[in-house]
């Protein structure tokens, strides 16, 4: 009965410290748990470099295709002018090369009580203003009368007195019918025609307005022949000759010539005729009394005589490039401060939210470590379970 009974509590020892062991096992393992979700803080989110590195260059790509867009826009505008330009300097072209090298000469015609304000027919068929150059013959052989004229125009057909071609005659020889009159036998015209003559100018022979005749603008230089026979007086010229050191610059367009009244609604360019076309000179018969021829001249001068349009066209340009070139590195700087700011402020977050993690992180592994140290270890199970075990034993002596 002694031996069975000490059995069965041998046996019951060792249930209860299995038991025990199993509690106790289980009490610590549900303390280290509770320890832990008491003391564990919840972890922070950090940002990665890498995700701030991509996000900062995805955001530089951006302005860049921003910055190359905008260029892009520049280009097209700046095309588009540039294209409107050569159109406009196409144009240009076809009107007339370069512009005149000498500017139009302007000189209203006298009117009523002006010092070379002449006469007006009755019948306003003409008009007639004071010449310098007017000659009446001696003796007077009849109401024959004539002009022989020099208009010179520039390269756009304007009105000109010569300023640009100095020290350059222009010699019409005339028919011996007129050697009498002074400024025949050959006429001689200088120019330029403001530095040799009171009147440059005489005659309004081209254009109309509200007068008889012209445009109300002096165009002409002319000499005047009074005097001759109406019936079978004769007046002739010949091609004019030009000397001088721009004699080249000149051209004979052609002649004008009418023996009845002057009808001044023409182009002096339009209407000229070759020498031969024109006839060179005019009879006097009854009921044509007067005659009268325009020498027409224009300015051609060589091209190396023009400024160099190109050199200041490319003058031009370049200075216009260097101040964009100018104003757009300076809006680069200003963009590259703003970039480079942009860079330090994002560099300075992440640095701090780095910081923060790496805080975060420290106390966490020191919450954990004091959960560790609370914890109940194996090393005090094992102790327990063998406290247990020789108790037994030693009941079972």
């Amino acid at each position: 009965m002694s031996n069975g009974t000490s059995r069965l509590t041998g046996r019951t020892a060792v249930l209860i410290a299995v038991g025990l062991c199993i509690l106790v096992g289980g009490l610590a393992t549900a303390g280290a748990a509770a320890d832990t979700g008491s003391t564990s803080a919840p972890t922070p989110a950090v940002i990665d470099t890498a995700d701030v590195d991509a996000i900062q260059s995805i955001s530089v790509q951006s302005e860049d295709d921003e910055e190359d867009e905008a260029d892009e826009e520049s280009d097209t505008s700046s095309e588009t002018g540039a294209n409107a330009n050569a159109g406009a300097d196409a144009d240009a072209d076809v009107r007339n090369p370069q512009p005149p090298i000498e500017d139009e000469y302007v000189e209203e015609a006298p009117e009523r009580g002006d010092e070379y304000f002449e006469a007006i027919a009755a019948d306003r068929r003409w008009i007639s203003y004071t010449n310098p150059r007017d000659r009446y013959r001696s003796p007077y052989l009849g109401e024959g009368s004539g002009k022989i004229c020099v208009t010179l125009l520039n390269e756009e057909g304007e009105t000109i007195v010569g300023e640009t071609v100095p020290d350059t005659t222009v010699t019409v020889p005339t028919s011996d019918s007129i050697d009498w009159h002074s400024y025949a036998g050959p006429m001689t015209v200088d120019l330029p025609l403001t530095e040799h003559y009171e009147r440059p100018l005489d005659s309004d022979q081209f254009g109309t307005s509200d007068l008889p005749q012209g445009d109300g603008y002096m165009d002409s230089h002319c000499i005047e022949i009074h005097g001759m026979p109406e019936d079978g007086g004769y007046v002739g010229y010949d091609e004019p000759q030009i000397d001088g050191e721009h004699a080249d610059w000149i051209e004979v367009v052609g002649y004008i010539q009418i023996q009845d009244t002057w009808d001044t609604d023409i182009d002096p360019i339009e209407a000229a005729e070759s020498y031969e076309e024109a006839g060179g000179g005019w009879t006097y018969a009854e009921g044509d009394s007067h005659g009268q021829v325009v020498i027409v001249l224009q300015l051609d001068p060589p091209e190396d005589a023009y400024p160099d349009v190109e050199e200041t066209e490319s003058e031009t340009g370049d200075s216009t490039e260097t101040e964009t070139e100018t104003e757009t590195d300076d809006g680069s700087d200003e963009e590259t401060e703003t970039e480079t700011e942009a860079e330090t402020e994002t560099e300075t977050e992440t640095e701090t939210a780095t910081e923060n993690a790496d805080d975060d992180d420290g106390d966490v592994d020191e919450d954990e470590s004091a959960s560790a140290s609370q914890m109940p270890g194996f090393g005090v199970l094992v102790a327990v379970a063998a406290l247990v075990v020789a108790v037994l034993a030693r009941a079972r002596r």
